[in-house]
């Protein structure tokens, strides 16, 4: 299990919460078990109906057996350099916590959950802590303009509205 850090970056760490740590460690653990099991039987039944090269059943599994190594490596990555964030009341923005912005120009408040994309919950977009916003809002607090640039070059200005939910 990944130490816990209070809710900051630590290097190359991501982010994650208690609670999507569990979920990815529980379907970590399903793919390498049963998954790798349902899908050894899929290509072995395809197996049993002859010609390979002309076999669509087969190259499915075969599809699907890559698409899961993918996702396998995918969570055991997100296992192995997951660090738990606390994300508590806090005043600054940092990872795990929600943020209200508004851009320069707009009266529309946007929210997002700083955080991997396995932190994402209905109704709320995902921005990464390593993203230029991610960045630039990572420690300042409600009333704070923030400038940064987006990668295509242009800065933009916002507003923290919000911190927390």
């Amino acid at each position: 299990m990944p130490a816990k850090y209070g809710a900051r970056m630590i290097g190359d760490s991501i982010p994650l919460s208690q609670a999507a740590y569990d979920r990815i460690k529980v379907e970590h653990d399903d793919l390498v078990t049963r998954g790798k099991i349902d899908i050894a039987r899929k290509i072995e039944t395809a197996r049993e109906l002859g010609d390979l090269s002309e076999n669509g059943d087969y190259h499915a599994a075969k599809e699907e057996q890559g698409k899961m190594a993918g996702r396998i490596n995918h969570l055991a990555n997100l296992l192995e350099n997951g660090v738990i964030v606390e994300a508590g009341a806090t005043d600054n923005v940092q990872a795990g916590t929600t943020v209200g912005v508004r851009y320069e120009g707009d009266d529309t408040v946007e929210r997002y959950l700083l955080g991997s994309i396995e932190e994402r919950v209905e109704g709320i977009e995902v921005m990464s802590p390593g993203s230029a916003l991610g960045v630039a809002l990572v420690g300042h607090k409600v009333g704070d303009i923030v400038e940064y640039e987006t990668p295509t070059g242009a800065k933009l200005k916002v507003e923290i509205v919000t911190v927390g939910d």
